[in-house]
């Protein structure tokens, strides 16, 4: 399966229910302000978000649509375009190659986004690219968190440096660059305990594990990746926003987006934030991350190719 049919599988649930109720809106062949409205309506209901639904609402009034043609997709080729506008200049490739120096990326998210996972089949991309891979069991507060990432360190082959349940997780993320550099290692992807964006020690906690990274390169962490989970809806915005406060984050990775019809939420989060979109989560085999690219993902979402 290529990379654009896992993109449109995973997306099934967004799109079909998408496109399903834009063609319930979408009735007349002009289209007239209560119509336009209905649009905008129903985007930002499907969390693509207000500005983002009030720009493309713009568009469609000033287009030119052509009512011989089926006006619903005539609307959803306008969306796939303003995709690819907004997104394009999010991607971040560059994430995944092979490094010329220690790279120490810190990987952060509520509780449940899958990011001990994910963590795992970053692994597997950055081993791919001819990286040397260390990981960093940060999260001790779940004896199951250690063990999880172990089973994922051997499964794709990489090192991984943890220590016991309860332990200092900064020290271990430490004692990880520390080995890593001293063995040439490229990359270096620390674990950190899921903690809700509110909980002030657990984010204390998480600035700790930052600052500690400095003590052997200043300009550590060098990537600051916030995995979101899409089924969360508009929760999502907060996570970011509160993260984003802590340590600046570098990256995006968004997972369970082949479980929720709601994968508008990226658009939402893309405009309000800008930040780079490292990559998609599209299931729970070590193949379905896929990196980030506008054009597939509007392709998926749209179901336009």
């Amino acid at each position: 399966m290529g990379i654009f049919d896992k993109f449109k599988s995973g997306f099934k649930k967004s799109a079909s229910a998408f496109t399903s109720g834009l063609k319930d809106i979408v009735v007349k062949k002009e289209i007239d302000d209560k119509t336009l409205d209905k649009i905008e309506e129903y985007l930002i209901q499907s969390d693509v978000g207000t500005v983002a639904a009030s720009e493309i609402k713009e568009i469609i009034s000033d287009s030119k649509i052509n009512p011989n043609k089926d006006i619903a997709e005539e609307i959803n080729l306008i969306l796939k375009n303003y995709i690819i506008s907004l997104m394009k200049p999010l991607e971040n490739r560059e994430f995944f190659k092979k490094k010329e120096k220690i790279n120490a990326t810190l990987v952060s998210g509520v509780n449940g986004v899958g990011k001990t996972t994910t963590i795992g089949k970053i692994s597997k991309i950055l081993k791919a690219n001819g990286n040397k891979v260390m990981l960093a069991a940060s999260d001790t507060f779940r004896a199951a968190a250690i063990e999880q990432l172990e089973n994922w360190a051997k499964k794709v082959d990489v090192e991984i440096t943890k220590s016991s349940q309860n332990a200092d997780p900064a020290s271990v993320a430490y004692k990880a660059i520390e080995d890593a550099i001293s063995n040439n290692f490229d990359q270096v992807l620390i674990d950190t305990a899921g903690r809700l964006q509110n909980k002030k020690n657990l984010m204390e906690e998480y600035k700790k594990i930052a600052n500690v990274t400095k003590k052997i390169d200043p300009d550590a962490p060098h990537d600051v990746i916030l995995v979101l989970d899409a089924t969360s809806g508009q929760n999502v915005i907060n996570q970011v926003e509160e993260f984003n406060k802590i340590i600046p984050i570098t990256g995006l990775i968004m997972t369970k987006l082949d479980g929720t019809a709601k994968g508008g939420i990226l658009l939402a989060v893309a405009k309000k934030y800008k930040l780079p979109i490292i990559a998609l989560g599209l299931g729970e085999k070590e193949d379905d991350l896929q990196i980030f690219e506008a054009e597939k993902f509007a392709e998926a979402f749209t179901q336009i190719n």
